[in-house]
């Protein structure tokens, strides 16, 4: 007798079903299933239902009776009619990172991988970051795909350096998926709460980051608007982000020098002549932007400090 039905399984969720899938395998006819759908075989005797354990469809075939046969999806099965018994939401390929990366770290799996800590690899995080940015900047999504994919790799490979350490320093990547998860949930009430605007009316975007500032300000205690800005970056992206925290907070920042350019193209011609310019004095302009930096953040760090006591 001929495969009757094909439902199709995820070899990423063993066992899960959606409502078809349930409805075919439960229908009462012969259950049969190829290898790569073992789990959910696993999952559906320990049901109480027979499942057939088959090398393939032609082996599913010669079993009595119309038989429903579990395959994994995107297996090819001809003409056979197929029911996506377990359709996988969006995001499930992630579980297969991390999977992957649990079989490079166990035992048998790589050396290389399995001899990293966070301090080998934090090197790794920037330079994926500044490629991945480069892709953006590019406008290139074959690019941005794979760079992207190189930042989530040092994710992964973090959290799973983290859930090896001693238990009063391990974390795992569920634990850093579900920080990310309250934390989204709880700086968007207007979205997942009842936070409204002026009037009642829908928050604008001037709103939603005056409100995001004020439960940063409110979840994090900070006593000046340098604390929890990374010095690693480049100088003009620590600066500017001081002066952005300095004025939403209200304290000082820098006398804005006169531009004179017409166009942001225009301002980085200028900022490139002056890098020429310090260039051929010997001076490092990064060098010197970031000192200066470095004094305006003591600034703040002073003024904030005054405030608290006054």
């Amino acid at each position: 007798m001929p495969v009757a039905l094909v439902v199709t399984t995820s070899p990423r969720l063993p066992g899960l079903l959606g409502p078809a899938g349930w409805r075919a395998v439960s229908a009462g006819r012969p259950l049969a299933a190829v290898p790569g759908a073992a789990g959910t075989a696993a999952a559906l005797h320990a049901e109480g239902l027979e499942v057939t354990e088959v090398a393939d469809l032609a082996a599913a075939a010669a079993l009595p009776g119309d038989v429903v046969c579990l395959v994994p999806v995107g297996e090819p099965v001809g003409e056979v009619p197929v029911v996506a018994g377990a359709p996988e939401p969006a995001g499930a390929r992630l579980l297969d990172v991390v999977t992957v990366m649990d079989r490079l770290r166990s035992p048998g799996g790589c050396p290389w991988d399995a001899e990293q800590t966070h301090a080998s690899l934090r090197g790794y995080l920037l330079e994926e970051a500044h490629e991945a940015y480069d892709a953006i900047v590019d406008d290139d999504p074959v690019a941005m795909r794979e760079e992207l994919g190189d930042v989530l790799l040092q994710v992964v490979f973090h959290a799973r350096v983290a859930a090896e350490a001693d238990p009063g320093r391990r974390f795992d990547v569920d634990d850093v998926a579900g920080e990310l998860v309250d934390k989204l949930v709880r700086r968007h009430p207007h979205v997942f709460g009842d936070a409204v605007g002026v009037g009642g009316r829908a928050m604008d975007v001037a709103q939603v980051e005056a409100g995001w500032d004020e439960i940063k300000k409110a979840e994090k205690q900070r006593r000046s608007p340098t604390e929890g800005v990374s010095r690693s970056q480049p100088a003009a992206a620590w600066g500017a982000a001081l002066v952005r925290r300095a004025g939403r907070a209200g304290l000082p920042t820098p006398a804005p020098a006169e531009l004179g350019a017409a166009s942001p193209e225009d301002l980085g011609e200028r900022l490139l002549a002056v890098v020429a310019a310090a260039t051929a004095r010997g001076w490092d302009a990064e060098d010197a932007l970031r000192e200066a930096v470095r004094r305006y953040a003591g600034e703040l760090d002073a003024a904030a400090e005054e405030r608290a006591g006054a």
